[in-house]
């Protein structure tokens, strides 16, 4: 209990002081102009109270990563809380505040255009394709579990039903103006999940239960094949969504879009992310300690299908009793939905702004939107483990672009770059790492054969971008 709540602390303190640092760091501008005033359409851009856009981001960013993945994560051991509490302080939320800045500064611009504009063209076109594609598998993951799951509650309607029903709502929230059905049922949604992790952590304060404590003896790896599956890298691959995710940086523009002034970046951006590593934290906690350890967690995902979804029911049944079953059922079918559907309108905006189509205009928003869905549907008969397999990597592969960007961005203006450069590097070396060693790519038996090329690999990535950063600044001043 004690590193749990250590860490819990650590978390909240960080909003407000290391917040209110990237605060200085970002030279945060209140007067400034933004988006949602400057280039107001009455569809995505406009603008929103700050409580109504950080319950919106919140919802998001998170689906069910925060939950899932931690369920997941926590079969690694304790070690998980020690990811998520520094990831999501020093990585993931400022991954998430800087690069809200940046999106903020620049018209709520798509996250490829943005990689463009501090890039170069060669990344703008490789962000383009991999940003298309993680939205869409996003769309696609989010459709395919919820109808699953529903499929199993309520026998009488087929899962190709749900998902036809699930198809349709995408369809209506993509093309809605964002403060017609997102703006109005998302905050209700995010509110839930807060709730939830709320109760949750009231049962392992006032319950009997024993969260697994962070001391030498436990700083190991508990999963039954630990061989197979390495802390490094395969637990930064897992924990995504509580700690850091590139995936965020596809849905900032949305609210980037809807603020009113730079001043809520911390609540918006930095606040969302805390806020989700917070709840990823609990649910990690409340993983260990439901099934007595990290080990018999484990074990009892591989009974049932290695199914988050089932530890979450089961979880959430059983501490919270029905209220529980309901916020279970909006954390496990409405979470992901909501997710997938910002998803697909994210992919709207970044073909918007690739052919510089304005969206005002009804039939321009379908004649974007028709495409996409139609990739979506046939995405929908590929097997689900392939799809899975390599959603997980190309996330993280999208926060290490983002955050080269958040490099080039800080230096350009002479502003401390340390907040960003280390996290570069080292979400650098945890996808290069992952490629060496996981079976779903090159699958190196040799290990220590891996990590070594993976550190080569690391530095020469890490020199070319350095290179960009020094080449940018010349061309700047």
């Amino acid at each position: 209990m004690i590193t749990f709540l250590i860490c819990l602390a650590l978390l909240v303190g960080a909003y407000f002081l290391y917040g209110a640092y990237l605060d200085r760091v970002c030279q945060i501008d209140a007067k400034a102009p933004v988006p949602s005033a400057t280039l107001y359409d009455g569809v995505d851009y406009l603008p929103m109270p700050r409580w109504r856009t950080f319950l919106i981001q919140l919802l998001n960013i998170a689906g069910v990563g925060p939950i899932f993945g931690a369920i997941m994560g926590a079969c690694f051991g304790p070690v998980a809380f020690l990811w998520i509490t520094l990831g999501g302080i020093f990585v993931g939320a400022m991954h998430d505040y800087v690069s809200g800045v940046i999106l903020l500064r620049n018209d709520g611009l798509s996250l490829p255009e943005i990689v463009g504009r501090y890039l170069g063209g060669g990344m703008l076109q490789l962000m383009r394709v991999i940003a298309m594609v993680l939205l869409i598998l996003v769309g696609v993951v989010f459709m395919r579990s919820p109808a699953s799951i529903m499929g199993e509650m309520v026998p009488a309607v087929s899962y190709w039903w749900w998902v036809a029903i699930i198809l349709v709502y995408y369809f209506i929230a993509t093309m809605l103006p964002i403060d017609k059905l997102i703006g109005k049922v998302y905050p209700l949604f995010g509110a839930a999940l807060i709730f939830m992790a709320l109760g949750l952590l009231g049962v392992m304060l006032f319950g009997e239960y024993s969260i697994p404590e962070l001391v030498p003896a436990t700083l190991r790896n508990f999963q039954p094949n630990a061989e197979a599956m390495p802390i490094i890298p395969t637990l930064f691959i897992t924990i995504a969504c509580g700690a850091v995710s590139g995936f965020h940086a596809t849905q900032s523009p949305l609210m980037a879009r809807c603020m009113n002034n730079e001043r809520e970046s911390r609540v918006v951006f930095y606040g969302a992310m805390i806020s989700e590593s917070i709840i990823a934290l609990i649910w990690a906690a409340i993983g260990m300690a439901f099934f007595h350890g990290p080990e018999s967690l484990a074990a009892a995902l591989a009974e049932h299908g290695n199914n988050a979804a089932w530890a979450v029911n089961t979880i959430a049944h059983t501490t919270l009793g029905q209220v529980g079953a309901i916020l279970a059922l909006l954390g496990v079918v409405a979470a992901p939905i909501t997710s997938g559907d910002t998803a697909f309108r994210s992919a709207r905006l970044i073909v918007a702004d690739i052919l510089h189509i304005e969206q005002r205009t009804i039939y321009k928003r379908l004649m974007i939107s028709l495409p996409l869905f139609a990739i979506g549907t046939v995405l929908l008969f590929v097997d689900f483990d392939i799809i899975w397999r390599y959603f997980a990597w190309t996330n993280q592969a999208m926060s290490v672009v983002t955050l080269w960007v958040i490099v080039v961005y800080l230096r350009e203006r002479d502003r401390n770059i340390w907040v960003a450069l280390p996290p570069a590097i080292f979400m650098t070396y945890i996808c290069t790492a992952f490629v060496f060693i996981s079976d779903q790519f090159v699958g190196m038996a040799n290990r220590p054969l891996a990590y070594a090329l993976a550190t080569v690999v690391t530095l020469l990535i890490s020199v070319a971008m350095w290179q960009k950063v020094r080449s940018r600044v010349k061309l700047a001043k």
